[in-house]
């Protein structure tokens, strides 16, 4: 098939289709006699893995390794990498929480201090975040005397 069959099949550019080419993710194209690139349907099976992947939050660098294997796909070692992904999403999801937190807390803060016709500084609004070392404002440490 041709890359414009391929690419509506696949559901994306023909452009995408060339730079997974040029930076190694999928092997060169086969050239009809008239110079069109001439795809299979394992191309089109390996860009869906390809897009799978990148869904899943998988860099293109770990995908073109997985690939470049001489043992197609070492078992053990997708399953490591699932591993260390579950690892990495665990990560980002106990600091997306973190700042959530904050987020809502720093909202209830402004929310009720401009109703009571205050206006805080930014190390007062910085002291209440989780992710933050507390730091007295000057009116913080003058009320504290």
């Amino acid at each position: 098939m041709k890359i414009g069959e391929l690419a509506a099949k696949a559901a994306m550019a023909p452009s995408a289709i060339r730079f997974y080419e040029q930076s190694g993710l999928l092997p060169p194209a086969v050239r009809s006699a008239n110079g069109y690139r001439v795809y299979s349907e394992a191309t089109l099976e390996r860009l869906r893995v390809i897009q799978l992947a990148q869904n899943l939050g998988f860099p293109l660098d770990m995908i073109r390794s997985v690939f470049a294997s001489k043992q197609g796909f070492p078992k053990d070692e997708l399953l490591g990498k699932m591993d260390d992904r579950l690892q990495e999403i665990d990560q980002a999801m106990v600091i997306l929480r973190s700042q959530r937190e904050d987020l809502r807390a720093l909202r209830t803060t402004l929310s009720e201090s401009w109703a009571a016709g205050e206006c805080l500084s930014v190390d007062d609004l910085a002291s209440g975040l989780s992710g933050k070392p507390e730091r007295a404002s000057k009116a913080t440490r003058a009320k504290a005397r």
